[in-house]
């Protein structure tokens, strides 16, 4: 399966930055296999890439992925002001916005997406685990839980395609 061809700059612009900063569509697809292969015995991964693909199409989805990816590159760069700086840069636990980043990408596909999001956050299983390490350098307190979030939209856009007739499409 071949990564679609985005359609705007934006969507171009957003996968572009995601792969920059070191994650792959497959990194993705992993994390939604792992949320959905105890539910599906026949799932694939290039399944679960399809859907993060499509995921990834979505406008709400692309504007999440650069606010996020240009505030954590800004303040690796040492381009915030104080105390936004030191607040990103070391992830503050009670920061939150992060999070509410994320959740702007999770409500895509539904309520699932919700629960998927807070299980595989504190799980943090493969890419997660990398992205949270602090001691490559890079500052990932937006990534991670972006990547995290289209994992569990992606996971739930796939759940709910099981439900649905074979006559409909699901954006």
């Amino acid at each position: 399966m071949s990564e679609k061809q985005p359609k705007t700059d934006l969507e171009r612009k957003a996968r572009e930055w995601i792969k920059e900063r070191g994650v792959t569509l497959e990194d993705i697809g992993e994390l939604v296999y792992y949320l959905q292969s105890p539910y599906q015995k026949s799932l694939s991964l290039e399944e679960c890439i399809e859907h993060v693909d499509r995921v990834l199409s979505k406008r709400e989805v692309q504007n999440a992925v650069i606010t996020g990816i240009q505030l954590d590159v800004l303040a690796e760069q040492g381009k915030l002001e104080s105390p936004l700086q030191e607040t990103i840069l070391t992830d503050e636990g009670l920061y939150g916005i992060d999070e509410i980043i994320a959740l702007s990408i999770v409500n895509v596909y539904g309520s699932i997406g919700f629960t998927n999001y807070g299980y595989i956050d504190k799980q943090k299983p493969g890419i997660l685990k990398e992205l949270n390490d602090k001691s490559s350098g890079k500052c990932n307190t937006f990534l991670d839980d972006i990547v995290g979030a289209i994992a569990a939209s992606a996971s739930s856009r796939l759940a709910h395609s099981i439900e649905i007739d074979n006559d409909e499409e699901l954006d």
